[in-house]
């Protein structure tokens, strides 16, 4: 058995309590790490790995990264999912006896990171926990570390919800209960999601005051989470805020999938803001009020009168040009006022950070005098409920310095007059020579001795000294002998040993002092915090409202009215982010009219003429109005809705092993599994992952079961024009077309959409336009007019047959019937139409063949074959 150095063993103890994390050991100016954490980091982070004697026969692995450039480091290992355990030495070496004691001070996980490059200032940062409570229903709780933001809320749809609702927040660490990590384990590690254990719940009077305005289901959830932060790190958290209950009904609900379709804040392609319904609002100028956009984008209101009243603050900051104006120059001095408070609690805030408190509320009182002055209603009340903090204010300018340093251990953060030992002990090393010339001609004066001189050296310190001729003339009363030299003695008085003290000492002492008053104000201040975060909220609302009423002005938006029915009315209502894109391209705007009795929306129309851009101008539109904004139409009547379902663009999920159409599926389920009459369903081309006859039979079944069912709003894009004729059949269903035409030969999309179906789709002329070759244009356009010409004399056919099979998903038992016995009539056995070998060579070929597993190409490669093997062989 090896027997490890006192050191060591000290370490493996401590690693021992942190085995899930890497433990970053304080040796000197160094974080040292060994063992596996050595050759796990050294490649993680590409530094160099060594070794280390440890009282063992072999070196073990060691290494390590600077203390003062820890920060990067830590950020790295964080940002890619690990853990790191900071371990501090917590005696004074000079004081301790054996092994300096050490323990871990914090441990940093992806959900508790505070600082750093990979922190967005624009963007919460959430560490999330949840419960599950049956099947179906999860407790769920999340808050922001940084800035104490905290949320609870009742997950309904099992764990498949819940994990959706952990990517709409971009939440990296969840805690968890033993049984739940063994439920999300596979998930969460797909999803880039660490999954943490918190598993008893401490009693903790403390945690009740956090938790009252919860439901009692939510109680537990919440106080594990308080208790994970807590327990990781160890300090003090009186800046975290009381929970807030997340009533689902409150709000427009918005799936992942929907969030990603819409891309209200992140790009399909690029993966970035730009091309974003975030992108086109943020004209934000705080930390604060980017933070808040986007929370208002995860969660739009779902309540009349709120919205109302969102709209109402927005429409009088229209009517005030230059109070706008002002406002916006007033709020880009104010800096991150909760992440600030966080830092305060957490006690890491440095001068520099309370110098940027400090100025921030100095801009306060100009902010709420602007508001008050505007004379509108909602503006003077915003103005009035501003806490200027002015006793804050005070407290900062009265002991901080208009620029400290960073460092708060290296002096000069406190002011000048802010306290009196401070400022002697300042003045006693900055003034040192000064006092001490003024001391030499005292007394030179006292003694009448002009060549008495006061000096200094490092063995003997300050000392008076005086020519042996002239000691006759002094008082030896006043003085002590210090030294003899050959011609001289030196000699030192009361006051010069006070005065040297002072002298020798004042720098040191002076900055023990300053950072013993700077950790004084900091404790003081955590008193103010919940006033300070009182006030950060309120400033990011205003500066929210005043983003809204720039774009609203920039773009042309109109104020949306609401109703209590399900009608919807759009007047030239336009995709805003595609027309700022656009630039200064005409953008088409189009109407969108829903009403009681014709909810429903049928879109056909060629590809590449605008319907998944109609389909998403109108969901964004609810959206942007249901935040409180102005909308981009030239009017805008809508209803209340519940929850936005899309089902918008072709994509696979590789990881989870799922084709473009199962994630079709997947989405489609979800979005009728949940929607109800409120709701707003966008359904694109439904069915185009699979067979012709798949897919149309899926899309008409799925549109008559929300046509019957569940009665939302629906708009439903499709390329098979047979569906048109459900108009017909289904009473709140209407056709609409995106219009196109022909010019030479070539198709010209209006964009412009018209009432009635679409009389063709165009598709080749669609590939003449991406440039496919012409070849293959040429040939396409052949095999459209024999398959056109096939299809029309096979309708003819069947006119002529007696009576006409009406498949509905409702149909009753008897005309289920009919259609089986209908179809045994009509369909022959396979082997009776086939007359030739080539023919079942081709079927063949055809039953083999991996469908999805084949590209476009070899697609039309293989068909090309085909068609040679039935040519050749006839």
């Amino acid at each position: 058995m090896t027997t490890y150095t006192p050191m060591m063993q000290q370490y493996l103890l401590i690693k021992s309590e942190y085995e899930d994390a890497f433990l970053f050991y304080r040796l000197g100016d160094f974080y040292e790490m060994f063992f596996d954490d050595a050759l796990k980091a050294s490649q993680i982070l590409e530094i160099t790995l060594t070794g280390r004697d440890a009282g063992g026969k072999e070196r073990i692995p060691m290494c390590g990264v600077p203390y003062h450039s820890a920060q990067g480091y830590i950020e790295t290992l964080v940002s890619k999912g690990y853990k790191v355990a900071i371990c501090e030495q917590t005696e004074d070496p000079k004081q301790a006896k054996g092994v300096v004691k050490r323990e871990v001070v914090q441990l940093i996980t992806p959900g508790t990171i505070t600082e750093g490059k990979t922190i967005d200032g624009k963007s919460n940062h959430f560490l999330g926990c949840a419960e599950q409570l049956d099947e179906q229903h999860f407790a769920f709780a999340y808050l922001d570390v940084s800035t104490g933001e905290a949320n609870a809320s009742i997950i309904e749809g099992g764990s498949k919800t819940l994990l959706l609702q952990l990517q709409a927040l971009n939440i990296r660490e969840l805690v968890v209960t033993e049984h739940l990590q063994i439920l999300l384990a596979e998930h969460a590690s797909n999803l880039g999601i660490v999954l943490s254990l918190e598993n008893e719940e401490m009693p903790n009077a403390e945690s009740e005051k956090y938790v009252q305005g919860l439901p009692k289901t939510l109680h537990g959830v919440a106080k594990s989470l308080l208790q994970y932060v807590e327990r990781t790190q160890m300090r003090s958290l009186t800046h975290i805020q009381s929970f807030t209950y997340i009533e689902s009904k409150q709000y427009l609900r918005i799936d992942t999938n929907s969030k990603r379709n819409l891309e209200l804040l992140q790009s399909i392609r690029g993966g970035d803001q730009k091309g974003t319904l975030l992108w086109l609002l943020d004209e934000t100028v705080t930390a604060m009020g980017g933070r808040k956009l986007k929370q208002w984008l995860h969660q739009p209101l779902a309540n009349r009168s709120a919205i109302d009243r969102r709209l109402g603050i927005v429409t009088e900051l229209l009517d005030e040009f230059f109070l706008r104006d002002e406002l916006r120059e007033l709020l880009k001095a104010v800096y991150d006022l909760e992440r600030l408070a966080g830092r305060v609690a957490f006690g890491n805030v440095g001068g520099r950070d309370l110098a940027q408190l400090r100025e921030s509320l100095r801009q306060v009182p100009f902010i709420k005098e602007k508001l008050i002055q505007s004379g509108k209603e909602t503006l003077v009340q915003l103005g009035c409920n501003l806490d200027e903090c002015q006793d804050i204010e005070q407290i900062l300018a009265k002991a901080i310095t208009d620029e400290p340093p960073i460092s708060i251990k290296e002096g000069g953060v406190i002011r000048d007059g802010y306290h009196e030992k401070l400022d002697e002990l300042r003045y006693a090393s900055r003034n040192g020579k000064d006092w001490i010339a003024q001391l030499e001609q005292k007394e030179r004066e006292l003694t009448g001795i002009k060549n008495l001189k006061i000096g200094y050296n490092r063995v003997f310190g300050y000392y008076i000294e005086i020519t042996k001729s002239n000691i006759a003339n002094a008082d030896l009363t006043r003085y002590e002998r210090k030294q003899t030299l050959a011609n001289a003695e030196r000699y030192i008085t009361e006051e010069l040993k006070e005065k040297e003290a002072i002298i020798l000492n004042a720098e040191e002492q002076s900055l023990s002092l300053e950072y013993d008053l700077f950790v004084e104000l900091r404790e003081e201040l955590k008193a103010f915090i919940p006033r300070v975060q009182v006030l950060a909220s309120q400033i990011s609302e205003l500066d929210v409202y005043v983003s809204f009423a720039v774009v609203t002005e920039k773009y042309r938006f109109v104020k949306p009215e609401f109703h209590e029915g399900k009608a919807l009315k759009i007047v030239n209502g336009r995709h805003p982010v595609v027309e700022k894109m656009l630039n200064k391209q005409l953008y088409v705007p189009n109407d969108c009219i829903l009403t009681e009795q014709k909810n429903m929306m049928l879109i056909t129309g060629p590809n590449m003429s605008g319907k998944s851009t109609y389909m998403r101008q109108v969901a964004l539109i609810v959206v942007l109005a249901q935040m409180g904004c102005y909308v981009p139409a030239d009017e805008a009547v809508l209803p209340i809705t519940d929850q936005i379902f899309t089902r918008i663009g072709a994509a696979d999920d590789l990881a989870a092993g799922q084709s473009t159409f199962m994630v079709e599926m997947i989405e489609s389920q979800h979005a009728i599994t949940n929607a109800t009459e409120q709701s707003l369903l966008l359904f694109d081309e439904i069915g185009r992952g699979t067979s012709t006859y798949d897919g149309m039979a899926l899309a008409q079944s799925m549109m008559e079961y929300i046509h019957d069912k569940i009665g939302a709003n629906t708009l439903f894009s499709t390329h098979y024009h047979e569906l048109t004729e459900l108009e017909e059949e289904l009473a709140k269903l209407q056709n609409v077309h995106v219009s196109a035409t022909e010019k030479d030969g070539k198709v010209v999309f209006l964009h412009k959409v018209k009432q009635g179906a679409a009389d063709k789709s165009y598709g080749v002329h669609v590939a003449q336009l991406a440039e496919m070759p012409d070849a293959i244009i040429e040939r396409a356009q052949i095999l459209l007019e024999k398959f056109e010409a096939k299809e029309r004399a096979t309708v003819k056919n069947s006119e002529e047959k007696d009576g006409e099979l009406q498949l509905s998903f409702f149909d009753e038992e008897v005309k289920q019937e009919v259609v089986h016995e209908s179809q045994a009539e009509q369909v022959e056995p396979l082997e009776q139409v086939v007359q030739t070998n080539a023919e079942l060579e081709v079927i063949e070929r055809l039953e083999k063949m991996n469908i999805m597993g084949t590209s476009p190409i070899q697609a039309i490669n293989v068909l090309y074959e085909l068609q040679q093997t039935l040519l050749n062989k006839k």
